[in-house]
Parts: structure tokens; C-alpha cells; sequence
């Protein structure tokens, strides 16, 4: 084999490694809506991203005036969308962030993570990590994580899963925001 052919070779498995890892960050993106995690300048004001983007930064809703007070972690299991609060900072929307529920969503109300665990196989038979469970309802548990891989997959509605999924940065930040006994609050 002669050395036209080995770098021709090298050359089309790189070719081959850069339009995979460009394909998975363009589906990546797909599933999450284009969003980047966002740390919001006021509570109902104007977002600005938490990571660098070439992108317009992607509109972050209000925080719910449903949403209670104090430290707490809210979902909003109609928007599908989370806010980590902290009120004595400010702006005490520390980052807000897109997210995609299970088959089955909590019921509205007040609960505090009681549960986390580093590493773990989702439901989905996905390796996930950074997952902070909150609740309990007729047998399906609740909590927030992230695969490893970074998908998003949607949940198969067949199945009784009660896993919310973010990307892995916006699962970092909610497990380093949310201890047990952290409250967590649902709104519609």
C-alpha cells in the first residue's frame, strides 16, 4: 500500500468523524429547539445566553407569577421549560432552560428533591447523569437529568416515565443549584 493510499484513507475517515460530530450537534440542536441555556437579566425581562452563540438568543419565558417564593426549581409541565430562582441574587433567575418531559407529567404543586444520584440507566435504557428526583405519583418517579450522549429523545408514550431531560450543561447547572430538600415547584 503505497502513501497515496493511507492518506487518502486518514483523510476520508477524518472527513467521515466531522460530518457525524456536525450531524449529531445539528440534531442536538433540532431537539432542544435551537436553545442554549440562558441566565435571564430580570425575571421577566430580556435573556442573555449562558454559553457563546452565534445564534439570537432564544426567548425565555416569564417566570410563572404561580411559582411561589424562596430558592426553588420550577417546571412548567405546559412549556416544558425550567428556572432555577435564587432570590437573593440578582437577577434572582440564575438560568432558565428548555426542557423534554417524560410520557407522564407531575401534578401541579410544591415538593423538594429528596433524591440524587451521579450516574444512573434511564428508563429508555439511556446511561444518564446529574439526576435529581422530586416526586412520587401512582408509582412513577419524577426527576430531572440528562443522557450522557446529550439526547433528548421524546418519551415513548406507551411507557410510564416520569424522567425530564435536559442537555448535559443545563443538567450540571440544575445539580448544582438543587440539594436534597431543595423545593421544586410545578405549574401548569
Amino acid at each position: 500500500m503505497g502513501p497515496g493510499v493511507v492518506v487518502t484513507g486518514l483523510t476520508l475517515g477524518a472527513l467521515a468523524v466531522v460530518s457525524l460530530l456536525a450531524f449529531q450537534a445539528n440534531g442536538a440542536q433540532d431537539r432542544a429547539g435551537g436553545a442554549k441555556p440562558t441566565v435571564a437579566s430580570t425575571s421577566s425581562g430580556p435573556a442573555a445566553s449562558a454559553t457563546p452563540s452565534a445564534s439570537a438568543t432564544p426567548t425565555v419565558p416569564p417566570l410563572p407569577a404561580t411559582s411561589g417564593s424562596g430558592t426553588r426549581v420550577v417546571y412548567s409541565a405546559g412549556g416544558h421549560f425550567v428556572w432555577l430562582v435564587d432570590p437573593k441574587k440578582n437577577p434572582q433567575v440564575a438560568a432558565a432552560f428548555p426542557v423534554t418531559p417524560g410520557s407522564i407529567e407531575p401534578t401541579p404543586g410544591s415538593y423538594s428533591v429528596y433524591s440524587r444520584t451521579q450516574t444512573a440507566t434511564g428508563t429508555d435504557g439511556k446511561q444518564i447523569e446529574h439526576v435529581v428526583r422530586f416526586a412520587q405519583q401512582n408509582g412513577v418517579v419524577f426527576g430531572f437529568s440528562a443522557a450522557l450522549d446529550g439526547s433528548t429523545p421524546t418519551a415513548d408514550p406507551k411507557a410510564k416515565t416520569g424522567g425530564i431531560r435536559s442537555g448535559r450543561p443545563e443538567g450540571q447547572l440544575l445539580w448544582d443549584f438543587a440539594p436534597n430538600g431543595t423545593k421544586v415547584v410545578v405549574v401548569p
